[in-house]
């Protein structure tokens, strides 16, 4: 190959190790600096294990929030979804025992989608107070300046 074509600018060029990694390799320093104490050594360690806890804290709540907020619509959609097949039960017992036939299901029903919504609306209230109070309250969301026309 010649030094014009486009492969041999990309080649990968060998270096040896540095004489810092090379010494680590073969006998490393002391980790602690010999002239620190043990109490000092331990109060520098202390405050790099708090700051990696830190941070990892932080990672794991953002994802138990959103697993948390996940969970919540599947039971808002099981309150709403259980409220209208409630209401049809009840509607279709009283059918049969009242013996007034189709008015039982659909106030039955209609009456259950209102209870349904009244308890999707209180558990959500509910539910958003729980997160707020864990996870602190919502952030807004920066400006998008391209859906203005």
């Amino acid at each position: 190959m010649t030094h014009r074509s486009a492969v041999y600018r990309f080649r990968a060029t060998f270096k040896p190790p540095s004489a810092v990694a090379t010494r680590r390799a073969v006998g490393a320093p002391p980790m602690s600096n010999p002239d620190e104490s043990r109490d000092e050594a331990l109060q520098r360690l202390n405050a790099r294990a708090k700051a990696l806890e830190a941070r990892q804290v932080r990672q794991v709540s953002h994802d138990a929030a959103a697993a948390k907020v996940s969970g919540y619509g599947y039971r808002l959609i099981g309150v709403l979804i259980g409220g209208v097949f409630v209401g049809l039960a009840f509607g279709a017992i009283a059918d049969v025992v009242l013996g007034i036939r189709p008015w039982g299901m659909i106030v039955g029903v209609l009456v259950g989608f209102g209870v349904s919504i009244w308890m999707a609306v209180r558990s959500a209230q509910q539910m958003s107070a729980e997160v707020a109070k864990e996870f602190g309250p919502p952030k807004d969301l920066p400006f998008d300046d391209e859906d203005e026309d």
